[in-house]
């Protein structure tokens, strides 16, 4: 909820704002206050609970998946990109829960379905803008993933599931290409983390642009480097958690992870 000491009217016109800020102020924060914005996230995710609408985001991947594992081999290489994408993609898959804690913080009334008000933002023109580069930002990853596959493997499909993940962990090969997809997957994360870690927020918070939302995003990181590195390791940890059963927790992780990373953003930049 809003802070006590403001007023409705202020409340009421913060909630509506659509001011253009020359230069938001970030503000330093903590480890602690990583952990404040995750129980506010859940907080906000058990008072407006959207684990549905993530499963039908999961599981058209999830299907992907196993039509890769039990179908056409010809698709088992692109899986690991593919799920890995959650991570590049999450900050636009997540901008309804923004709106709901949005929403939630200046004590309008909220439901589920609210989420879907994120259509009808100031902004929408802008995170539309900001989603495009984060999906050409995800195919250059998965054309990254794939040439490196192929540059240890070759262009031919794997035999079977087994043998595929024989030769990737018992082979000098494999290990070659663990490590280069791990370290390009890095590289990948922390581009879309210093970007977009408060930007999709801040578009809808503020009538800022899509270059400033992106600025302050990445002042914000520059700013706080531990901490945005310990919170980019809590959402691949949390994310890697909600996959292990069958990525049926993901449907609680994801919209948990979006609803703290609104609270996130509220902690470290002030319009």
């Amino acid at each position: 909820m809003a802070p006590a000491n403001v007023s409705p009217i202020d409340r009421e016109a913060r909630f509506e704002r659509e001011t253009r800020t020359a230069r938001p102020v970030i503000k330093k924060i903590g480890i602690a206050d990583l952990l404040d914005a995750l129980s506010k996230g859940l907080a906000d995710f058990n008072a407006m609970p959207t684990h549905l609408f993530f499963l039908a985001i999961i599981y058209p991947v999830v299907t992907f998946a196993i039509a890769a594992f039990y179908g056409d081999l010809d698709l088992l290489s692109f899986v690991f990109p593919l799920l890995a994408g959650y991570t590049l993609l999450g900050p636009l898959v997540a901008v309804g829960t923004y709106e709901l804690s949005r929403r939630r913080e200046f004590g309008r009334f909220t439901s589920r379905t609210n989420a879907f008000l994120v259509f009808k933002s100031h902004s929408i023109n802008a995170i539309g803008n900001l989603g495009v580069v984060l999906m050409l930002i995800y195919f250059v990853w998965v054309f990254v993933a794939q040439t490196i596959y192929e540059q240890n493997f070759g262009s031919a499909p794997p035999e079977s599931y087994l043998g595929f993940v024989q030769q990737v962990f018992t082979t000098p090969e494999g290990l070659s290409m663990i490590i280069a997809s791990c370290s390009a997957g890095l590289i990948f994360a922390v581009v879309v983390l210093s970007f977009s870690v408060v930007s999709f927020p801040m578009l809808l918070d503020v009538d800022a642009g899509v270059l400033l939302a992106i600025k302050t995003s990445v002042r914000a990181v520059v700013a706080n480097p531990i901490p945005m590195a310990a919170w980019g390791m809590i959402v691949v940890a949390l994310l890697f958690v909600g996959s292990l059963p069958f990525f049926v927790g993901l449907c609680v992780v994801l919209p948990v992870i979006g609803h703290a990373t609104w609270h996130l953003y509220r902690k470290v930049v002030e319009c």
